[in-house]
């Protein structure tokens, strides 16, 4: 039997299972996903293995997914942990109904408040930065619906490291709430967030949502074994190709070695980037749920880890690359004392 573990999320003292539950499949407005008689089985079966935490957003499958998840949580809401988030339009052609500022801000949260049949959200998220509304402007807008009780914590997803940065600093010198957790896509097939995202999270102590670990799909070697998806085929444009056919091989590999699936790996390697790194698992199926709920019982050893490490790692950008350079570091930045300061450790931007 699958054992789900919890850990404690960030600094919010917010107890999630160790695997949060996707909901972009939670419908089929947008021409893929689930019916409800098959999301209501994917609820049951999360649950039934110990899942808490669901992550949502106001405009996924038009809505339907929200209202599904309020529905099932039904009268046992304080029991979980619900993520959502807003920032994305729910009503084309009106230009105030998209974007990061106040107005949309608003009418989203009640939207997703009354479809989720809650009268409070446990992580609100900023969506994606859409880059003009200045960072402390959002952050105190977040801050006020935490002063009025109906966001327990916020966060914030597809945003730079910057933003993130600027705007938890602003928050503590006003007192305002803080971000307490950032949203990233990360799997093998995307670490450029390694550059300066990742690094920036574990400075401010944020935990890392992680979606698409297993690349829509693409990790779990389907694709390469000539099943197609017209249904997603503009998602996968930007996973298919030499980098896929580089790193996918290396992992069937190691998966059939150890019995498990690719699927399985390509999990297990996300979770091993850290404690507070918490993939988004999303599933059309119980059999698919159920395949991903397996990475809980792999751990991947040392050999299996550096293999995955050098077959998927991206180059270094400036100024991380200067770090990989030996004359920089060992010669001219410490005029050859580098290795004799014990405290001292060399940055390591693949990580």
């Amino acid at each position: 039997m699958t054992t789900m573990n919890y850990k404690l999320f960030g600094r919010t003292g917010l107890r999630v299972s160790e695997l949060c539950m996707g909901t972009m499949t939670f419908g089929e407005a947008w021409g893929f996903g689930a019916p409800a008689s098959e999301v209501k089985r994917l609820f049951e079966t999360y649950v039934a293995a110990g899942g808490n935490f669901f992550d949502t957003a106001c405009n996924y499958q038009g809505g339907a997914a929200e209202s599904q998840l309020g529905l099932l949580m039904g009268s046992e809401r304080e029991r979980f942990v619900v993520a959502t988030k807003y920032t994305l339009s729910t009503r084309p052609g009106d230009p105030n109904a998209w974007g990061n500022h106040r107005k949309n801000l608003r009418r989203s949260l009640e939207g997703s408040l009354k479809r989720l049949a809650t009268d409070y959200i446990d992580l609100y998220q900023v969506h994606i930065w859409d880059h003009t509304v200045q960072a402390p402007e959002v952050i105190a807008a977040l801050d006020d619906l935490v002063r009025a009780g109906k966001v327990l914590h916020v966060a914030i997803s597809d945003a730079p490291a910057w933003v993130v940065a600027q705007g938890n600093t602003w928050a503590r010198a006003h007192g305002r709430s803080e971000l307490s957790a950032i949203q990233v896509e990360y799997s093998l097939l995307e670490r450029s967030v390694e550059h300066e995202l990742i690094p920036m999270a574990r400075a401010f102590e944020l935990p890392i949502l992680a979606w698409s670990p297993l690349a829509f799909g693409v990790l779990t070697g389907k694709f390469h074994a000539g099943v197609s998806d017209s249904k997603r085929g503009d998602w996968l444009a930007g996973f298919l190709g030499e980098r896929a056919d580089r790193v996918v091989p290396v992992v069937q590999a190691i998966a059939k070695a150890r019995g498990a699936s690719a699927a399985q790996v390509a999990l297990a390697w996300v979770k091993s980037r850290g404690t507070q790194v918490y993939p988004i698992i999303g599933a059309r199926t119980v059999t698919q749920l159920k395949d991903n709920l397996g990475s809980l019982e792999l751990r991947l050893e040392s050999p299996e880890l550096g293999q995955l490490e050098r077959v998927s790692a991206v180059e270094a950008t400036f100024p991380n690359k200067m770090w990989k350079n030996t004359m920089m570091v060992d010669g001219v930045m410490s005029g050859g004392t580098a290795a004799q300061i014990t405290e001292w450790q060399r940055p390591r931007p693949s990580r």
